[in-house]
């Protein structure tokens, strides 16, 4: 079984760090007694004289020699040095009440998705031990030197797995997660979390940087409960259920989804009735299908996910939460792929949502945050060399007025300055991708692939938003249709909004706008932040989860590094894209539309 089920690991673990504290810290816990910190011990009689310092080079020695403390080092460093070189865990010589949370939150590891047993690197139950003995101030001086050190390093290897994520998202492994890293500093967290700064993040209690992960976190202990209990039964392959009808699979099903024990009187019926009809439609919509209440296809292969391979989705969704950055900007644009679902957050809270389209599997749409600074009216789609080379230049050759069948132009330069060039004064015949020094693009109207606007983010995968003529796609469940680039459903909404802070730009105005076919780029007053996340997995507030296909693999990816065996995805489901009635003439898309 994965580390992260092992729950009686973290029973004895938690015993055994109980027997360590009671002898190493004796409770003061509560005391009013002069001199005493409520949770510290104090004194023992005896002890006196000045806390022993550190120095660098003990600190790189002692962490340098430990092959899990070594890649925490700089953190450290940055740490000792901040305090001048005093102890960190200690006060008065006696450990401070933050060593004892600190080794009680590693024993309950295991329901952050994490390994305690990672986190055990040093024997600190001898160390307390001998330090309880010492026999003379400089063994315990050394000791507490040790131990601090000790205590450091494994914040740190902590830490570092909890707020920045075991896995690291921007290395050779994750080369598709290119969004801006969580840059926490884990030598002023762990500052934070001895007392010797604020901070606006609960670092001084161990708290998760987003709510959505501790929402995971419910969810996980959710299925792991259930999993104890026995899972859930597996539904017949082939099973085509409908409202109204009979079936021996009944009893399974209720006892899937409502957790209904199948020897009892109450649900003993095998008629799929209507409470049990709107379990199965709560189910569809939590898993991102057509709520239409039949059990089958999708459904089936859905309710079919073992209870472990949901369990490990959770761990890899929880994991990515923590690649994120630690704070959001109070307003910010958010995609999530693998959902098709943009949201727009204003203030903290959700202002607009709508459907989206994403990239196809061998197209798909990069995961990376950026900076929307531009919304485009009525543009111009502008083709890429490769559609000219392999569609369009031999039937230019021979005719090149046929640009105007598909109210397409040739343009030198870009941008306003453009001008208008006679396709008929090109050699179509001789183009390469080097000597061709123009653009061909199509003029704005009902038929341009990119719709009625586009919403620019300057970045390197030349991706962006924009709204398409293909408006009934949006009602397929499965929407990996584009070529990179995210289609959203209501784009004039969307302009308005974003444009909600000028005046002049109201939804009539752009509607007006629109309808000229004149490109118009107007220039937002704020830079909007962009996030283009996959996340297969959220929860709610109270944990209740919902799951998303790993539509490009990389939950896949993912496992193999993070739970260090492949994931068992769901079975993809097939998209079927409807028949266009009316196609524009020239049925290609661009390489990032």
């Amino acid at each position: 079984m994965p580390f992260v089920r092992r729950s009686l690991f973290t029973y004895f673990l938690v015993v055994l760090l109980g027997s360590w504290l009671g002898a190493a810290l004796l409770s003061g816990c509560g005391s009013d007694k002069p001199g005493q910190t409520a949770g510290t011990t104090a004194p023992a009689a005896g002890v006196s004289g000045p806390q022993p310092l550190l120095d660098s080079a003990y600190v790189a020695r002692s962490l340098g020699a430990v092959p899990q403390f070594r890649a925490e080092l700089p953190w450290a460093k940055k740490f000792y040095r901040e305090r001048q070189y005093r102890l960190g865990w200690f006060k008065d010589h006696q450990l401070v009440p933050q060593a004892t949370q600190l080794l009680q939150t590693i024993a309950k590891a295991g329901a952050e998705g994490l390994d305690p047993r990672k986190y055990q690197v040093k024997d600190l139950a001898k160390l307390f031990s001998a330090l309880k003995v010492a026999p003379d101030e400089a063994h315990r001086d050394a000791l507490e030197q040790e131990i601090d050190v000790a205590l450091s390093g494994t914040y740190f290897v902590w830490a570092s797995d909890f707020y920045r994520g075991v896995a690291n998202p921007h290395d050779a492994k994750n080369t598709a997660w290119q969004v801006k890293p969580n840059k926490i500093k884990l030598h002023k967290a762990l500052l934070t979390y001895l007392g010797d700064r604020k901070s606006k993040y609960g670092y001084y209690q161990f708290a998760p940087l987003h709510p959505e992960y501790n929402n995971l976190k419910k969810a996980l202990a959710a299925y792991r409960t259930r999993e104890a209990a026995g899972g859930w039964p597996a539904l017949p392959a082939g099973l085509a259920l409908r409202p109204g009808q009979s079936s021996p699979a009944v009893s399974a099903l209720r006892q899937r989804l409502l957790g209904a024990p199948a020897d009892t009187a109450a649900h003993a019926s095998p008629v799929y009735d209507k409470a049990l009809m709107n379990a199965v439609k709560a189910f569809q919509n939590d898993a991102g299908l057509r709520p239409d209440g039949v059990v089958s296809g999708a459904t089936l292969r859905e309710l079919n996910v073992p209870i472990g391979q949901r369990i490990d989705q959770v761990l890899l969704n929880m994991e990515r939460w923590r690649w994120l950055p630690k704070k959001f900007e109070p307003d910010y644009l958010l995609v999530n792929i693998p959902e098709y679902r943009l949201r727009v957050v204003e203030n903290g809270q959700e202002a607009l949502t709508m459907r989206v389209i994403v990239g196809k599997t061998l197209t798909a749409t990069p995961i990376f945050s950026d900076k929307m600074e531009y919304v485009v009216l009525a543009p111009y789609w502008n083709v890429p060399f490769s559609i000219i080379d392999k569609e369009l230049k031999n039937k230019l050759a021979a005719n090149p007025g046929y640009l105007d069948r598909l109210n397409m132009e040739v343009v030198k330069g870009y941008g306003r300055k453009a001008i208008v060039i006679d396709p008929a004064t090109i050699d179509w015949a001789n183009v390469t991708q080097d000597n061709f020094k123009y653009t061909v693009r199509r003029r704005p109207g009902p038929q341009n692939d990119l719709g009625n606007a586009k919403f620019i983010f300057p970045n390197s995968n030349d991706v962006y938003l924009h709204d398409t003529p293909h408006g009934e796609l949006f009602s397929q469940v499965s929407r990996n249709f584009s070529h990179g680039c995210v289609r959203v459903e209501e784009p004039i909404k969307l302009a308005a909004y974003l444009l909600r802070d000028k005046p002049e730009w109201d939804e009539q105005t752009i509607l007006d706008t629109v309808a000229t076919h004149r490109e118009k780029y107007i220039t937002l007053t704020k830079k909007l932040p962009v996030y283009l996340v996959y996340l297969t997995a959220w929860a709610d507030a109270d944990g209740h989860a919902h799951f998303r296909d790993d539509i490009y693999g990389h939950d896949k990816a993912l496992a193999r590094e993070l739970l260090d065996k492949p994931a068992e995805a769901a079975p993809a489901r097939v998209a079927t894209r409807p028949q266009l009635a009316k196609t524009a003439a020239l049925a290609v898309s661009p390489k990032r539309d």
